[in-house]
C-alpha cells in the first residue's frame, strides 16, 4: 500500500475528529502554533529553557482563548540544537525535523486511544531532548496494521503496563509528564503514526535528518488525518 493509499484509509475510519485528549475539549479551544525556524518569537526568550518554553506556549493560547497548541508535522526546529543526541553539530546528518504531531498542553492531562490497539512496547527514553516516557499501541484494522507512539508521558503511564495489553477506543491510556520526567520540555504529547516499527521497541525516531525525510515522512504519515484539528 503506496503512501496515498494509506492516508486516505487513514482518513476513511472516521469522518469526524478522533480525540486523543478530552473529548469535552470544544475544536475550537484548539489552536495551531508554528514552532518552526522561521518563527521569529522564538528569538525573545531562551529556547534551552523548558520552563520559557511553558511560559510562551500558556501565553500564546492565552492570547488566542484556546486550551491547546497543536501543529510540528514536518517542521523544522531548532529547539533540537540543544541537545547532542540530535547530532546537531552535524549539518548532513542533523536530526531537526519533526515526524509527529505535538499538543500542548497541561501536565497531567489525560491521553486516550483514538482507535482499539494493544500495547506494542513502552520505555523511559531518558536521553537529553527525548521522549521520556513513551508508549507505543499497534492498531489491526482488517488487514492492515499500523502503530501510534505516544511521548513525553508521566511515568506513572508506564509503570503497569504490559505488552498485549488491550485498550479500547477512547480509553485512557496515560497522562502527560512534566519538565522533569518527559526530556525537559514544556507539557505536550508528541503524537506519531508509524506504518512500519522495523525492530524498534519502545522508542521510534521522531525527529529526523533532511537526508533521511524521504524514508520517514512515508513511513510516518501526518496524525492530523486522523485527529483533523484543521
Amino acid at each position: 500500500m503506496n503512501t496515498i493509499t494509506f492516508t486516505s484509509f487513514l482518513n476513511s475510519l472516521n469522518p469526524q475528529p478522533i480525540p486523543v485528549l478530552d473529548k469535552r475539549i470544544p475544536h475550537h479551544k484548539f489552536v495551531f502554533i508554528d514552532l518552526s525556524d522561521s518563527n521569529q518569537d522564538l528569538q525573545t526568550f531562551d529556547i534551552n529553557s523548558s520552563t520559557q518554553w511553558e511560559q510562551y506556549i500558556r501565553s500564546y493560547c492565552e492570547n488566542h482563548q484556546a486550551s491547546v497548541a497543536y501543529g510540528g508535522y514536518l517542521e523544522k526546529r531548532n529547539i533540537y540544537k540543544r541537545s547532542s543526541y540530535f547530532n546537531q553539530n552535524n549539518p548532513d546528518s542533523e536530526r531537526n525535523i519533526h515526524l509527529g504531531l505535538d499538543l500542548w498542553t497541561s501536565a497531567g492531562s489525560n491521553i486516550y486511544t483514538p482507535l482499539d490497539g494493544t500495547v506494542h512496547s513502552f520505555a523511559n527514553n531518558t536521553n537529553y531532548g527525548d521522549y521520556g516516557p513513551t508508549l507505543i499501541l499497534e492498531h489491526q484494522m482488517g488487514e492492515i496494521n499500523f502503530f501510534t507512539l505516544y511521548g513525553h508521558l508521566s511515568l506513572e503511564s508506564i509503570k503497569d503496563l504490559k505488552v498485549g495489553q488491550f485498550f479500547k477506543a477512547q480509553e485512557c491510556i496515560a497522562t502527560l509528564g512534566d519538565a522533569t520526567v518527559n526530556g525537559d520540555y514544556a507539557p505536550h504529547l508528541h503524537f506519531q503514526i508509524v506504518r512500519d516499527m522495523s525492530a524498534y521497541k519502545g522508542d521510534y525516531p521522531g525527529v529526523c535528518s533532511l537526508n533521511d525525510l524521504e524514508f520517514f515522512s512515508n513511513n510516518c504519515p501526518d496524525p492530523n488525518t486522523l485527529l483533523k484539528l484543521g
